[in-house]
């Protein structure tokens, strides 16, 4: 699976979402997922949120994901 295709389904499960992932053997991978649906949410409420918008990839194409979630707030407090 390609970083492109996963970057699509992640940004078409939230409303304005910025969205990086990255992989160097496209099976496992490392996203940065900055949504304002993220705000007020734990970090595993998060995790969940992401997956829900990858499904069964998860596991089967997707063999292991890397998630750093954030606010657009903690973001900018981080320097993004």
């Amino acid at each position: 699976m390609d970083p492109s295709d996963i970057t699509r389904l992640i940004e078409a499960g939230f409303a304005n979402a910025s969205v990086r992932v990255e992989s160097d053997d496209n099976t496992h991978f490392a996203a940065l997922v900055v949504a304002e649906e993220f705000e007020g949410v734990r970090k595993l409420q998060r995790h969940q949120m992401v997956y829900k918008t990858l499904g069964k990839l998860v596991g089967n194409e997707i063999h292991a994901l890397s998630l750093r979630t954030l606010t657009p707030t903690e973001y900018a407090d981080q320097g993004g």
